[in-house]
């Protein structure tokens, strides 16, 4: 089944992409940059610096290949520091594997790929016992060692290993940080991604990044290396509210397309649903009110204080996410306000002290005291469930290149991430990554080749907030074909504006919105939202073309789940000019990334 939805200019009409490798003479994009003025040689560049990347990073160096770590912002600035809840794996008594499969294919509403859950679940206990040995340290129960284990939403038994109450991420992320100086690996800080180097033979050559006037190197450079990692988080701020940090921009995600890799989910874009409500016009990264606070026995109750998830769901106010989202908003709109509350004053001020004080901070910064009242909470983007599309050893379509924790879609997650199953993914399957790498011999890359396309057109910083604004009204929690529509006309207004700018002289079409696009140069904030868009577009596209309600996909116009018509997943790539091409699977399993491609057809412009 293959198909297309407009988006823009050189948009997409009926047709099917590769499903293979790239290989030479694929076309390939890059941004507007200067050339590289210094360069790294390596056997391994690993792009991000969270529990993915670092483990993958620890790994391939553990086995002597020459790994250099590129990281947007400081080595512990991403996203793993800000998860609060913690790590799912059976690790308790009585616990299995399989009832945490299940768990996560119910969760996955039916567009998990099985074999990549059963990989995760099985693997995942004895990879949280290696972050153990890592350094990692884990809450134990009172007056013993034995770990403290706690339940969140989706999950029939206490599996949910946490730090510091509710600091896990930064517990992990201080361990692997600490190992990554204690190796005296070779790291590059405060660098943007820019594009993937290929050679000749259209495998992967390395890449180019923009080191922001810090360290040992400044400007545009490259690191040299057959094989890369993609560990670069999420793209949360392609939304006006998230729980994501300023840095999780979709630039991996970004930079796979332009090298001609598939993408796959975008449209699967996970809202918490307790996220701290700071009104109406709030933007950017918002506090987040992790679920293990409804795991510990908090209740979601409206402005009279009545439990509105008795009866929506056997777990009530821990069924899965997207249920959870869903009910709130729809309670909401019932009673004409924006936010419903959350209640645990009956936990009582030591208990929040001991087990969420992180939490608890946030909320009295804000003016809000948790032991005493009700906390004002709300949907907000938090986790792609979708990315680049990788196997079980986290290869993508192209050759060398790989991708692993939340830029990637390894099917795992399928339509809706199962609480704290993120932390997990990126560990179980970067460790798969290394493996693959170092079970074959080291060898140099091949010389980069050229792109064979002018580089995409760059987005002037302004269009950031309108790309966020946009996103945020026409693709948020509530989705409707009208909404969608809105927001690809908006998108391709950008685009059009940025590809083809109006002559001196020539007033042109209005501008998207007053404080819309200006004439871009190439720079850091130039760069990213260049990457917003382009991940924008491929997110509302197959939103649109996913004509049901599924996961964390609800379309109002669609307001039921079709297994016959969708319960398969769209591969998107991205060709010169401007054009998405979408195929469609059998089933909700993955084909392998190495197969052999299809014939191109191509699209309608």
């Amino acid at each position: 089944m293959n198909g297309t939805v407009p988006t823009g200019p050189g948009s997409t009409g009926p047709g099917s992409d590769s499903s293979g490798t790239t290989g030479p003479g694929t076309p390939t994009l890059r941004l507007q940059a200067p050339a590289p003025g210094w360069s790294i040689e390596a056997d391994v560049v690993v792009v991000g610096s969270g529990v993915a990347g670092l483990t993958a990073a620890l790994r391939c160096a553990a086995a002597g290949r020459r790994t250099v770590v590129v990281t947007k912002a400081r080595l512990d600035d991403g996203s793993t520091r800000w998860a609060q809840g913690g790590i799912a794996a059976a690790l308790g008594e009585g616990d299995t594997p399989e009832q945490h499969l299940a768990d996560t294919l119910v969760a996955g509403a039916g567009l998990c790929d099985e074999a990549a859950v059963r990989t995760l679940v099985t693997e995942g206990p004895d990879a949280v016992r290696r972050l153990i040995a890592t350094g990692a340290r884990f809450d134990t129960e009172p007056g013993g060692d034995t770990m403290a284990l706690t339940r969140e939403g989706g999950h029939h038994r206490r599996r949910i290993a946490h730090a510091g109450g509710d600091a896990t991420g930064a517990e992990i992320s201080r361990a692997l940080v600490a190992a990554v100086r204690t190796q005296g690996l070779r790291t590059v800080e405060n660098a943007l991604v820019l594009d993937l180097l290929t050679d000749a033979d259209g495998r992967t050559a390395g890449v180019t990044l923009h080191v922001m006037g810090e360290g040992q190197h400044d400007g545009v450079g490259a690191v040299h290396a057959p094989a890369v990692v993609l560990a670069t988080g999420g793209m949360g701020q392609v939304f006006a509210a998230t729980t994501n940090p300023a840095v999780s921009t979709g630039d991996g995600v970004a930079l796979a397309l332009r090298a001609g890799a598939e993408v796959s989910d975008l449209e699967f874009v996970q809202f918490h649903p307790t996220v701290l409500y700071l009104g109406p016009d709030a933007e950017g990264q918002q506090p987040l009110i992790s679920e293990a606070v409804r795991g510990e026995g908090a209740h979601l109750v409206d402005a009279d204080g009545t439990r509105f998830m008795l009866g929506q769901h056997e777990l009530a106010e821990l069924a899965p996410r997207d249920i959870v989202a869903k009910a709130i908003m729809r309670r909401a709109h019932e009673q004409g306000t924006e936010h419903m509350f959350l209640d645990g004053r009956h936990f009582g001020a030591a208990m929040w002290e001991q087990r969420f004080p992180t939490i608890l901070a946030a909320c009295r910064a804000h003016g809000i005291d948790p032991v005493t009242e009700p906390v004002p909470v709300a949907p907000a983007a938090h986790y792609a469930s979708g990315g680049v599309r990788t196997d079980l050893y986290g290869r993508t379509t192209v050759p060398g290149l790989y991708a692993c924790g939340e830029v990637a879609c390894t099917g795992v997650h399928g339509a809706n991430r199962l609480a704290s199953n993120s932390l997990l993914e990126g560990l179980v399957f970067a460790e798969r990554i290394a493996d693959d790498i170092t079970a074959a011999p080291a060898r140099r890359p091949g010389p980069a080749v050229a792109p064979t396309a002018a580089p995409v057109p760059l987005l002037a910083p302004e269009a950031r907030p309108v790309i966020q604004r946009t996103m945020s009204a026409g693709a948020g929690v509530l989705r409707s074909a009208a909404s969608l529509s809105e927001a690809a006309t908006a998108l391709a207004r950008l685009l059009r504006d940025a590809a083809d700018p109006a002559p001196a002289g020539d007033a042109g079409p209005p501008p998207a919105a007053a404080d819309g696009p200006k004439p871009a140069e190439p720079g850091v904030e130039a760069w990213e939202a260049t990457n917003l868009l382009m991940v924008a577009r491929v997110l509302v596209s197959s939103a649109m073309r996913r004509e049901e309600t599924r996961g964390c996909h609800w379309r109002e116009d669609h307001a039921d789940r079709d297994d016959t018509a969708w319960q398969r997943h769209f591969l998107v790539t991205h060709r010169p000019p401007h054009t998405l091409h979408s195929r469609t699977t059998e089933t909700a399993a993955f084909p392998a990334t190495t197969a052999a491609p299809a014939p191109e057809t191509e699209p309608n412009q």
